[in-house]
């Protein structure tokens, strides 16, 4: 880092940033070893969200030489890393994707007004969207270039804050030259997430999807190139030139892209994904997302299965027949626990080979990438055998068993082996595993004390302590250089001798010279008289006679006009010998040419993957979906679970229906779960919910919208019995909390949301509200929040779980047929005590028990005798309150 990058980053980075005196002045300077590169980028790309340039040296040919003034290396940008551009980095979270969003928006006939100077639409402030654009269409694009997943849908600005808190993209980027009004727009509704956003101009050739070819692994299939929009289309050129330019030209192979469509997955809008808690959760101290939803249900062995399983959730399906297909196959893994804990057994066998095909796309692909590769083509061989056993027809006796059977079938016929399985067997005849091993241990044996010590004076020391250092760390090289031992270092090679003919010649060639060695030693030996002698190299020397001990060999070597003297001591002695010196140089060839033909070799194994990718990629994600069946049953063994029964109406029938999370919360604790039945549809739509604080009312709310998400991801239920029509959409309605940099209030922000699920929700959706109208006064709040029922019955007619402590909206809704009132309780004790009830049941609670929350929150007696004496008071001048009829008939007036 140099001048006002070093200035800025090296306090970051924690690095002594330094001066250098130039002509030019003085310059600021800080750097790292290159072997702590990705504990910076780390730092820099992950937790700064900054871009960094990788440059690296390429040898000058001799005209570029001559032009560049006698340099023989040119060093050039290869790469820019960004957050969103992500590879094989080891700082990378192997369990979440790491998508970057490309988003394109339509060019309308009728140009949007520009902005004035300075001027910003009060709705922009609000971080709303300006009416006129509310309905206008996005198109969005997002990969992930570790994994090679790619996909297209077409949004509306509206929804562009639930799309993007579903995707989760660690960088946005953003077309050049786009409509100030329609910028701004975009940003007040992505900065709220805290999204990082580039500016991008395409530079791919035309707006077409043949533009996306050359990056893709097979051509987009011209039956499905229609069902792309022009929408969708430019936000994809927009993003694989961005990819393009950040990746220079490096050649990559991504997956066929995937139109998402909004009717194909359930949609949880970003307030519902945050205050179910569904991905994760920002409550102090449950670090790793413990308490979400993800956390709780996850039992995968994978870490690409536990990807696709953040996938599901995060898009549940609305097609009966994929859902009945997992649902199949969970019942499958239930069923048969050998069958179950054998495939997981397999699976941990596994690597997460959706990034490891990934690396060889780019040409990164290693030796042990190679062996990680061939393991779980192994263990895909073995879940073959496993599913072509479990299907035998002697094992599904009973018709009813027929569409687990199919599940099982699926995931066998999709299952391609051929092709992998001569890569295996190639893998396995070329890698030699022994010597692979053995080549980690000499690095890990090199990284001494000295590579420990460079890092303490990286870390305090000053610029001169570290160059003192580097000239020590030299000096230690090559004095370990020399070897002191009579036995040679042991050659070690990647691939087996047999990998190839050529090198099986080579390695016959190197094996001769090593003979000449031994007897040329040998000769020695007994011509001088020196049992000790060794034939060595050093780096200063080159290839030396070595002698030890005190005897005189110098008669000798007079004698001799194949030898001249180099270096005595008062041990030792060492000279050259013109035999030694051409056959040292003769062996050195030959291992030259044999790691120069491993290099061939391995880049020979890295194409016949690349040959294989489509088919690696598809076995990969067929142990994906193994693997979260497998721990889906082993969920519903572990909490007793149920499947759900789906349908296309519009009912909702829970019995004995638990929270997933809370649940395990509660037993952590020594505490059991109270668990409650909800059937709400078509004979009651509504269920308005009073009773006191503390007694599980938002609880109660929240899991059924969770029963819900679970039943339609493919995973069975916490509840003794489930019928669930589909939910199209889930909204919720729940907790405080303001904005106050956008300046909106606590009431602006339920206001927002409310709103939201008023112009949205269709019949088919799932709304739970919780104490509507709280932030604002007694009346008001009363008023908004019948006014919310009376929408939701007789325009949304959704169902839905509305709990309040406004008792009064019992007595006003009281004409609304489909609508039930339940309640949860307190019960007294003696001496004062009590306990909360949270079994509901039919009927309206009109007592909040406040107080006695107060009391047990540590509020003073004093203050609690005085909210009594204030309560009674009010009690006994409370009026009657008037029904619906009479409420719309003033309303009308």
């Amino acid at each position: 880092l140099y001048f006002g990058q070093a200035d800025k980053y090296g306090p970051l980075l924690n690095l002594k940033v330094g001066q250098k005196k130039t002509a030019a002045g003085s310059v600021s300077m800080a750097g790292f070893p290159f072997f702590q590169l990705d504990r910076f980028l780390k730092i820099l790309v992950q937790d700064l969200n900054e871009y960094v340039a990788i440059s690296e040296e390429f040898a000058n040919s001799p005209s570029d030489a001559v032009k560049s003034g006698g340099l023989k290396n040119d060093r050039r940008v290869t790469r820019t890393i960004t957050p969103g551009t992500l590879i094989d980095e080891k700082f990378m979270d192997p369990y979440e994707n790491n998508f970057l969003l490309a988003i394109h928006v339509a060019h309308d006939r009728e140009a949007v007004e520009p902005l004035a100077v300075g001027e910003v639409p009060t709705e922009l402030k609000d971080a709303s969207i300006p009416p006129s654009l509310s309905a206008k269409r996005i198109g969005l694009a997002w990969l992930d270039l570790s994994t090679g997943d790619f996909f297209t849908q077409v949004t509306s600005l509206c929804a562009l804050a639930s799309a993007a808190a579903r995707i989760g993209p660690r960088e946005i980027v953003f077309p050049e030259g786009m409509n100030e009004v329609v910028r701004e727009s975009l940003l007040s509704i992505l900065e709220q997430q805290r999204h990082l956003l580039t500016h991008h101009k395409t530079q791919l050739e035309g707006d077409s999807i043949e533009a996306w070819t050359p990056m893709l692994e097979t051509e987009v299939i011209h039956s499905t190139r229609g069902t792309f929009t022009t929408e969708e289309v430019s936000a994809g050129c927009l993003l694989l030139s961005y990819v393009h330019e950040r990746l220079q030209g490096s050649g990559i192979k991504l997956q066929s892209p995937i139109r998402r469509q909004d009717k194909e997955t359930m949609s949880i809008d970003k307030n519902s994904m945050r205050a179910l808690e569904v991905l994760g959760t920002s409550k102090e101290g449950l670090g790793g997302g413990k308490g979400s939803l993800l956390h709780t249900v996850r039992r995968t062995v994978t870490k690409s299965g536990t990807r696709l399983l953040r996938d599901w959730i995060a898009s549940p399906s609305m097609s009966l027949n994929v859902i009945n297909a997992r649902l199949d196959l969970v019942s499958s893994c239930l069923e048969d626990r050998s069958f179950r804990e054998e495939a997981v057994t397999l699976l941990k066998r596994s690597y997460d080979s959706q990034r490891l095909v990934q690396k060889f796309s780019l040409g990164r692909g290693d030796a042990d990438d190679l062996v990680s590769l061939l393991r779980t083509i192994e263990a895909a061989n073995g879940i073959s055998r496993m599913l072509e056993k479990k299907t035998l027809p002697s094992n599904f006796p009973c018709e009813g068993n027929s569409t687990q059977m199919q599940s099982l079938l699926n995931l066998q016929n999709r299952l391609s082996l051929k092709g992998p399985n001569a890569l295996a067997d190639l893998i396995r005849a070329s890698i030699d595993e022994e010597g692979l091993m053995e080549s980690h241990r000499i690095e890990e044996d090199n990284a001494d004390i000295v590579t420990i010590a460079q890092e303490v004076l990286h870390n305090e020391g000053t610029i001169e302590d570290q160059a003192a250092m580097s000239q020590v760390s030299k000096t230690k090289k090559k004095q370990s250089a020399s070897i002191d031992a009579d036995t040679e270092v042991q050659d070690t090679w990647i691939l087996c001798k047999t990998a190839s003919n050529v090198l099986e010649r080579l390695h016959e060639a190197l094996d001769g010279l090593k003979k000449d060695k031994a007897s040329l030693t040998n000769r020695l030996r007994d011509d001088l008289q020196a049992q000790s002698l060794t034939l060595r190299w050093t780096p200063g020397l080159g290839y030396i006679c070595h002698v030890k001990g005190i005897r005189d060999v110098s008669a000798t070597l007079k004698t001799s006009t194949a030898t001249r003297d180099v270096k005595t001591t008062k041990s030792t002695r060492s000279f050259h010998h013109s035999e030694w010196s051409s056959l040292g140089g003769r062996i050195d060839q030959a291992k030259m040419r044999i790691r120069a033909e491993e290099q061939r070799v391995l880049q020979e194994l890295r194409q016949q993957v690349v040959l294989n990718l489509v088919k690696l990629r598809r076995n990969a994600t067929v142990l994906d979906e193994l693997d979260i069946g497998c721990a889906f049953a082993t969920l519903a063994e572990e909490q007793g679970f149920v499947r759900p029964k789906l349908n296309i109406g519009l009912d909702h029938k829970i019995v004995g229906g638990r929270h997933p999370t809370v649940k395990l919360g509660l037993e952590e604790q020594g505490r059991a779960f109270v668990s409650n039945d909800c059937t709400i549809g078509e004979r009651e739509r509504i269920w308005l919910i009073t009773g006191p604080n503390m007694a599980g009312k938002s609880t109660f709310l929240r899991q059924n919208a969770l029963i819900s998400i679970l039943a339609q991801v493919g995973s069975f239920v916490p509840a003794e019995h489930a019928e669930i029509g589909l939910v199209d959409q889930i909204f919720t309605r729940v907790g405080s909390a303001d904005n106050l940099f956008r300046d909106q209030s606590t009431f602006m922000v339920e206001m927002m949301e409310t709103a939201a699920i008023l112009n949205q929700a269709t019949p088919q959706s799932f709304v739970i509200m919780d104490e509507i109208g709280r932030g604002t006064t007694p009346e008001d709040g009363i008023a908004v929040g019948f006014a919310c029922l009376h929408h939701l019955y007789h325009k949304n007619r959704c169902r839905t779980l509305f709990a309040t402590h406004f008792h009064s909206l019992a007595d006003m809704t009281k004409d609304f047929v489909h609508l039930g009132c339940y309640c949860t309780d307190v019960a007294e004790g003696l001496g004062g005590s009590f306990s909360f009830v949270h079994r509901l049941r039919p009927g309206v609670n009109r007592s909040s028990h406040a107080l006695k929350v107060a009391r047990l929150a540590g509020v003073p007696q004093a203050a609690i005798e005085t909210a009594r004496t204030v309560l009674e008071n009010f009690e006994a001048a409370r009026p009657s309150q008037p029904d619906e009829t009479t409420l719309l008939r003033a309303a009308a007036a």
